[in-house]
């Protein structure tokens, strides 16, 4: 029987994680990992006993939803939030992330981005990302594909 790769198994975590998303716009999931380890996983949705955008709609400014907290902002915070550290971590995201994640995951120490599908991949955070000798890696990822290891068994 074949096993499943790591980098399946974590972009798996961050599908996974997005189906808790509660945003109408897009469903996003974040895991951070470190050493093969899950260490914080997130997904965008609104603050903590906030109304949701899956309730009462989402909060657009500017053509950018305000009520949600990203992904990979949950993760990070999640960390900050138990005091673990993410230098040299790797995140595994379901969408290339936003200028503002981009810019957070640098000063968390990020060291490389994983992620499943483009989504405004804005040309400032791809040079950010260069400048700061951070690997990114698109990783094809087809959730259906799992079900290929569930059969084996």
């Amino acid at each position: 029987m074949e096993r499943i790769q790591w980098n399946e198994y974590f972009m798996a975590q961050s599908q996974l994680l997005a189906l808790r998303s509660t945003c109408t716009r897009l469903k996003v999931g974040a895991t951070i990992v470190k050493d093969n380890r899950i260490i914080a996983g997130g997904y965008n949705g609104s603050v903590a006993g906030e109304a949701h955008c899956i309730d009462v709609g989402c909060y657009i400014e500017n053509g950018h939803c305000i009520r949600t907290i990203h992904a990979e902002m949950n993760a990070l915070l999640q960390c900050s939030k138990m005091g673990v550290s993410t230098e040299g971590s790797t995140v595994y995201v379901t969408h290339f992330p936003c200028i503002h994640c981009t810019k957070s995951l640098i000063q968390a120490g990020i060291k490389k981005i994983c992620y499943a599908a483009d989504y405004k991949n804005h040309p400032y955070a791809i040079q950010l990302l260069e400048q700061a000798n951070i690997e990114t890696e698109k990783i094809e990822f087809d959730p259906n594909d799992l079900m290929t290891y569930f059969m084996q068994s």
